[in-house]
């Protein structure tokens, strides 16, 4: 592991962590699926900080960050772009949408239809999006930041297990402890902390961490670990649908990064246990008709998971 990445991403770290007082665990899986090439989905209730965190780990990057606030009328082509047709050539145009961007923050996702949900779909997984017939490519990197309020909350709609599949982590914040908090009032008196902030990485050494990332050593025994994870949601008598192919991939992915974050070139089983609800549960379906309250199940069930399976020596 390159020592001064490894200082560059505790740089990132503490930079963020200016904005997001005392919450080191959610801003850490932030930076790991910044690294590991994932998205990131933020689920809280309103006033906790999502936005913060988005914004923060967006412009402590020295690269493009463009921020939608979605709406119950908002278009794919608002996303995407549109093509504008030019009297003058009898030709049309293509105008490229604010996806076209390293880091896009999605503000409340699910404030938008799924129509317009739906639009982030190929970008998210391809790097590209189709339009009009024609391939335009993303820069890179591409980061998705998404927060989202709980599905309870008026005028909100569920992101679809497609849609919801696409975010490698789904993380929650939290409130702050009393002295924390305390803190948090006190250097908001002259305003907002994250407008202040300056970058602490630049594009160019982010696509290196990236490759990088991708060489941390897991050994067999972990492979299995998950694996045993994985196959025991599918036959949970209270899941409707269980983990993916796909899901157990991400894991792989995630866990590399999130070693590499805490400046390891190797995963260990603990990396597993830390990881298995910000990567799983948003990933499986509790059978019931109630989604805010199957959301809370569905963690519950991954933790029992956990305390059932041998972990590995």
């Amino acid at each position: 592991m390159n020592s001064s990445n490894e200082t560059a991403i505790e740089q990132l770290i503490s930079n963020v962590s200016q904005v997001l007082l005392g919450k080191d665990k959610a801003v850490r899986l932030a930076v790991t699926a910044l690294v590991a090439q994932g998205h990131l989905l933020i689920e809280d209730a309103p006033g906790v900080g999502k936005t913060s965190l988005a914004k923060a780990l967006a412009l402590s990057l020295d690269g493009e960050y463009k921020r939608l606030q979605f709406t119950p009328d908002m278009l794919p082509s608002d996303i995407l772009g549109t093509s504008i047709y030019l009297p003058g050539s009898g030709e049309f145009e293509f105008r490229q949408g604010p996806i076209f961007t390293n880091v896009l923050l999605a503000d409340e996702i699910n404030r938008t239809t799924p129509r317009t949900q739906s639009a982030l779909l190929e970008a998210m997984s391809e790097f590209q999006v189709s339009i009009d017939g024609k391939t335009h490519r993303l820069k890179r990197p591409f980061f998705v930041l998404a927060t989202q309020n709980p599905h309870e909350f008026e005028g909100t709609y569920p992101l679809p297990e497609n849609q919801l599949d696409r975010f490698m982590l789904r993380i929650e914040i939290g409130y702050p402890s009393m002295d924390v908090e305390r803190e948090v009032l006190r250097t908001h008196r002259l305003g907002e902390p994250v407008n202040q902030l300056q970058p602490a990485m630049n594009i160019e050494n982010l696509l290196k961490i990236q490759d990088e990332v991708r060489e941390v050593k897991m050994d067999e025994s972990i492979h299995d670990y998950v694996l045993q994870i994985v196959h025991a949601t599918r036959d949970h008598e209270e899941l409707s649908l269980g983990i993916s192919t796909r899901g157990a991939i991400t894991m792989m992915h995630a866990l590399q990064a999130y070693a590499y974050v805490n400046g390891r070139d190797y995963v260990v089983p603990d990396d597993v246990k830390e990881l298995a609800v910000p990567v799983f549960a948003h990933r499986v379906v509790v059978g019931g008709i109630l989604r805010e309250t199957n959301r809370e199940r569905a963690a519950s069930i991954i933790r029992g998971m956990l305390s059932t399976i041998a972990v590995p020596v």
